[in-house]
């Protein structure tokens, strides 16, 4: 009786039937569907906090793709080195261990990814994975070719890489997900100065499911132009590591994300060659699938 009442308490599956559809014999079909009724006697902490005393912090690859092959028809980055130095900057500041590479080749990528996700994170808080570059319908621009997300996502779940299991695993992209500011507008030609002026990141890049501990920071939301400034760098990138570098070690990640869309959305485009993109403006966007609070305070060894 007792195990009868806790199987009650735990919760049950419910049928709905549709007798909507008629079988052969020309009797009425029950066919069913299935809706969980669960009542969970799980006791969720909302404040439970990913562990992070791991004895190091973990790796950050920072894929930095300025110039492209001439087939590609795709414009260079000017401005994305300095969003490479300030990211670089940024994340040895939280501790991590970070590998930055410039300029590199589809092949050359996936190798070094895969290295990445074949390595033992064991003794790692979590692991950060940033692509500077163009992009479109679900994928980034190597050097000479696109890659799919989902092809560098896939290699950090559980069964490929199990010493992440239950960590998380950080995706930024600064690429471009639309054709839209708020009128569309035509990407131009750019060419390197001493003058800042607001330009875009070509292509479209659409919001991906990754996996539980997964989170995807995306510079701006689907449909839309990620700006970039030729000198300063793009303003998402540049916005992330202002919140990181004032908040970085205070603020739970996902509130920090929340402050960096707020901050890039009070700018407006001011100097720009196109005049129609003149007071347009952006808003990033994350997909979360944490299952905890994430944060990076400082480990012990800093005090040292």
């Amino acid at each position: 009786m007792a195990s009868q009442q806790q199987r009650e308490a735990s919760g049950r599956v419910e049928k709905d039937s549709d007798s909507t559809r008629t079988a052969p014999s020309g009797q009425t079909q029950n066919l069913t569907e299935t809706d969980a009724v669960i009542k969970s006697a799980l006791n969720l902490d909302p404040d439970e906090e990913y562990k992070m005393d791991h004895k190091k912090r973990g790796r950050a690859l920072i894929f930095n793709q300025e110039h492209f092959y001439w087939q590609l028809r795709l414009n260079s980055r000017s401005g994305t080195r300095a969003d490479k130095l300030n990211l670089v900057q940024r994340f040895r500041e939280l501790g991590f261990d970070v590998e930055a590479y410039d300029d590199k080749k589809r092949e050359e990528i996936m190798r070094i990814i895969t290295d990445a996700a074949g390595s033992n994170h064991a003794d790692a808080d979590c692991f950060v994975c940033v692509f500077l570059s163009h992009g479109e319908n679900g994928h980034v621009y190597a050097n000479d070719d696109k890659i799919d997300i989902q092809e560098m996502t896939s290699l950090f779940r559980g069964d490929k890489c199990p010493s992440l299991v239950g960590k998380p695993k950080i995706f930024i992209l600064q690429a471009c997900r639309g054709d839209k500011h708020d009128d569309p507008v035509t990407p131009m030609d750019v060419v390197d100065s001493e003058i800042n002026q607001v330009v875009v990141d070509a292509g479209v890049v659409y919001t991906l499911p990754a996996g539980a501990d997964f989170i995807m920071c995306y510079s701006v939301a689907e449909g839309f132009y990620s700006h970039r400034e030729t000198v300063n760098g793009s303003w998402y990138i540049q916005d992330l590591c202002d919140i990181l570098c004032r908040y970085g070690s205070q603020l739970e990640f996902a509130e920090l994300l929340t402050l960096v869309n707020r901050k890039v959305s009070y700018r407006s485009v001011g100097n720009c060659t196109d005049r129609s993109a003149i007071g347009k403006k952006q808003v990033p966007c994350f997909a979360s699938m944490l299952t905890k609070k994430l944060y990076f305070r400082p480990k012990k060894s800093h005090y040292v």
